[in-house]
C-alpha cells in the first residue's frame, strides 16, 4: 500500500470528485465534520475551489492523504481573519474515508499541516473539535495540542447538543516578541470596574 501526502493548489475534476467522496462518505457514516447531511458534488466543488484560491493566496494550505493514487484523507489550515490574528491559523476539516480508517491518515494530515504552518511562520495552530470525538481529541493531544476552552453543548446536531472544544499548539514566537498575557496596559486595555 502506497500512502503519500500531497498539497494541491489547483482544482480539477478528479480532485473534486475524490474530495467529495471522502466528505460525503464521512458524513454519511456519522462523522463530525460540520455537515448535517452528506453534501453534493456542487457544494464540495465550490468549497474546494475557495480553499484552493486561499491556498494560492498564501492564506491556507490544503493537504490530501493519497492511498494507492486515490485521495482518502483531507485537512487544511486557514490564516486568522483580522490583523491581530494573522500570526495564527486554524486547522479544519480533518477527515479520513471510512474505508481508510486505521491507516494513520489523520495523524499524517494533521502532522503535515502543523509542519506547513510552522514553515509558513505561524506562532499558534488552533482547532475545534466536538466534545464527543474522543479519538480525535486523543490524536491532537498526542501531537502536542492542549485544550484551551470548552463551550458546553454549543454544537447542535438535530435535537442533540455537544461541547465545542478548542485546542491550540504553540509553535514559538519571533525573537523580541513581548508576551503580555492578561497584564493591564497597552492598546485595548481598560481598568477593572469597581462596585
Amino acid at each position: 500500500m502506497d500512502i503519500e501526502l500531497r498539497w494541491p493548489t489547483e482544482p480539477d475534476d478528479r480532485l473534486r470528485t475524490e474530495v467529495h467522496t471522502v466528505v460525503h462518505d464521512v458524513v454519511a457514516a456519522g462523522g463530525a465534520v460540520g455537515y448535517h447531511t452528506p453534501p453534493d458534488l456542487t457544494r464540495i466543488s465550490t468549497w474546494l475551489d475557495g480553499v484552493l484560491k486561499q491556498t494560492r493566496d498564501g492564506d491556507a494550505a490544503f493537504a490530501t492523504a493519497v492511498v494507492d493514487g486515490v485521495v482518502r484523507g483531507i485537512g487544511l489550515w486557514r490564516r486568522g481573519g483580522t490583523a491581530v490574528f494573522q500570526h495564527r491559523c486554524e486547522v479544519q476539516q480533518i477527515m479520513a474515508h471510512p474505508s481508510a480508517r486505521g491507516l494513520g491518515l489523520g495523524r499524517l494530515v494533521v502532522a503535515g499541516l502543523v509542519d506547513s504552518a510552522r514553515t509558513a511562520g505561524f506562532e499558534i495552530v488552533m482547532l475545534g473539535v466536538r466534545g464527543n470525538n474522543h479519538g480525535a481529541i486523543e490524536l491532537y493531544e498526542s501531537l502536542g495540542f492542549r485544550e484551551c476552552g470548552r463551550m458546553p453543548n454549543a454544537i447542535a446536531v438535530g435535537e442533540d447538543r455537544w461541547d465545542d472544544v478548542w485546542m491550540y499548539l504553540p509553535l514559538g514566537h519571533p525573537e523580541g516578541t513581548r508576551l503580555n498575557g492578561s497584564t493591564a496596559g497597552g492598546l485595548g486595555s481598560s481598568p477593572r470596574r469597581t462596585r
